[in-house]
Parts: C-alpha cells; structure tokens; sequence
C-alpha cells in the first residue's frame, strides 16, 4: 500500500474538526429542524472529509445529510464543498426501475393502449414468406401435366406473391393459407407452450372447481373447438352461467354447468293403489246364513235325533 493510499483513508485533523461548519451548511441547504445528530465521517482523500447528520425529515428514513469540507495544502482554514442527502446502510429506498416490458401484467393494457412486439421475441418466429416456393416454370412444364390433372391441382399463371388472390387448392400458397402461416410472424413451439401452461394453471385439472366437477369439458355440449394442434387439448367455454363462459379451458377442466351435469330424470310412475277409492264396495250388516263352515239345518230336521 503506497503512504499517498495511507494518507487518504485518515481522516484530516482540522477537517474532521470542522462539525460546526458541516451543520451549519446542512442546516442551511435543508429545511429548518430536519437536521438531526452527526453519526459520523468518512475521509474522501487528501485534507477532504464528509460529514453526516442525521435527517428527521418525514419519508427519508435512514437517509443522511452529508456535507463535505476541504482544505488546501499547508492552509489552516477549512472550507465547504457540497451538501447533498443521501440514503444511508438503513434508508427506506424506491424498489430499483424496471423495464415496462418486464413490469407489464396481464389486463395492464386498456383501450387504445399499444403494445409493441419485441423483434427477437421467443414467443414468435417468421411465418412462410413463399422463398421456399418451386420456381414458377416448374409446375406448368410438360412433365407435370399428367400429374396435375391426377391431382386435381390448380395451376396458376405466376407465383402466388404476384396473384390479386391466393390460390384456392394445389399450391403451397393456399396450404399456408389455410393454416394461418402467411403472416409475418406466428406463434413459436416455446410461444405455444408458455400459453398452455398458462392456460393449464388458470383452467386445468388442478383447480379447486374442476376437482369438484362432476364431469370434464371434454364431454360437455358448450364446449367450443378450437383448430390447430392447442385444439387437442383446449376449447372454449359457450356456458354463459360458467365461471369459464368465454375462457381458454383444458379439456380436462370442469365446473358445475356441464351440460350433462344435472339431466332432469324422467317422472316416476306411480304405485298401483291399494285400496280404490274410485268406486263403493257393498258389506253386510249381518253374515249370511250360508257363510259359516256348519250347515243351517231346520228343527223339523233335528226332531228325530231327540232334541227338543
């Protein structure tokens, strides 16, 4: 270590002496009462000292004023440099900045609000711009008649970047068409991961209402399909009473508007009545005389047998 890197780390006498003249400029430069105690100085360099005073002021805790003295070489006065407030070890500071791309959340965005797309974007890449094309000779050439005709293709008079409408069948042109490809940029394997997972998480298997379904939307009549390869696993909810009406679901997601949830069962047929009550059932007062199990026999008949 050099003696001048010496120096500089010990404080200069006189210029850690001059307190007075610190407060005095710090008081000056902040408003009146908001400087508090002197909680220390640190050596700047040559014969140059800061001092720090506590700050009372209201919203800067744990900051500091600090107020910086000097001399010249050889001099016996010292002299102010600057004051300035600074945050301390403790200060209570603003969360440090961040980009608006990456403090941008969903539903930040409201009417007339623009969000522009990054060019190297992992979510996207470039959709077909037709280089890849056959040259344009190629398909009309003799030896592609035949197989033209076979296939029922359309042969059209230049390429399709040159025709006022894209071909409708037998061209790679209407392929890309047909697919969504002939944008600019579509929709990259890691873009169409990230939104099924957060698809996944929002309208899955996992959540609570799903878990208590009793049946998947896969199943369910509201369920709107949805093309390309998210349709083997997505569609869109048209229940209006469903907490997911117009929502991206899983297809194993679920929630108590199924449509197969609560079929109203058929009426029951009722029992066959025990008694009827419809019509008058006639009973005697009295049995008749026919009705026991002994027969009625007259007293003329019982006379021989030598009753009385």
């Amino acid at each position: 270590m050099s003696a001048a890197t010496t120096r500089s780390r010990t404080p200069d006498r006189l210029c850690a002496e001059a307190v007075d003249l610190a407060r005095a400029a710090a008081e000056e430069a902040a408003a009146p009462g908001v400087v508090g105690e002197h909680v220390g100085l640190v050596s700047e360099g040559d014969r140059v000292v800061t001092h720090f005073f506590e700050c009372k002021e209201l919203g800067y805790r744990g900051w500091r004023w600090a107020a910086t003295v000097a001399r010249a070489s050889r001099a016996k006065i010292v002299t102010l440099d600057e004051v300035v407030l600074l945050p301390g070890p403790d200060a209570l500071l603003a969360p440090e900045w961040v980009p608006w791309s990456e403090r941008l959340r969903p539903g930040d965005m409201g009417p007339g609000d623009l969000l522009p797309t990054d060019a190297e974007d992992l979510r996207l890449e470039p959709g077909w711009t037709g280089e890849e094309e056959p040259p344009p000779n190629s398909a009309v050439s003799h030896e592609m008649a035949d197989l033209v005709e076979a296939e029922d293709a359309e042969v059209t008079a230049g390429t399709p970047a040159t025709l006022p409408v894209a071909p409708t069948r037998g061209s790679i042109s209407a392929v890309a068409e047909e697919l969504g490809l002939r944008r600019a940029r579509v929709l990259s394997r890691y873009g169409l991961h990230i939104a099924a997972d957060r698809w996944e998480e929002g309208y899955g298997p996992k959540t609570p209402m799903a878990q208590a379904a009793p049946a998947a939307c896969v199943s369910c009549g509201f369920l709107v399909a949805l093309g390309g390869s998210l349709g083997q696993a997505f569609g869109v909810c048209a229940n209006e009473f469903s907490p997911a009406d117009g929502r991206v679901v899983s297809l194993t997601y679920g929630c108590g508007g199924h449509s197969e949830a609560a079929v109203m069962p058929k009426p029951p047929v009722p029992a066959p009545p025990v008694i009827d009550e419809t019509r008058v059932d006639p009973f005697p007062l009295r049995p008749s005389r026919d009705a026991g199990s002994v027969p009625t026999v007259t007293d003329e008949e019982t006379a021989e047998l030598g009753h009385s």
